[in-house]
């Protein structure tokens, strides 16, 4: 039972010394992972209509 109590203990000294990011930092971030996620499926997507294309005028 003490390492589990030991392991709480430092566990929230680690969570004190964190530099948490601020309101803004969070809202740059997640936009830029919504970016880049749609500028990823945009690219898969568009190799995916070229590969359908190409494989079925070589099988059809």
């Amino acid at each position: 039972m003490d390492k589990i109590f030991s392991f709480l203990r430092e566990a929230r000294a680690e969570l004190k010394r964190v530099t948490w990011p601020n309101k803004k930092q969070v809202w740059i971030s997640t936009l830029l992972v919504i970016v880049v996620t749609l500028l990823v499926s945009a690219y898969l997507g568009v190799l995916d209509l070229i590969f359908t294309a190409v494989f079925s005028k070589i099988v059809g």
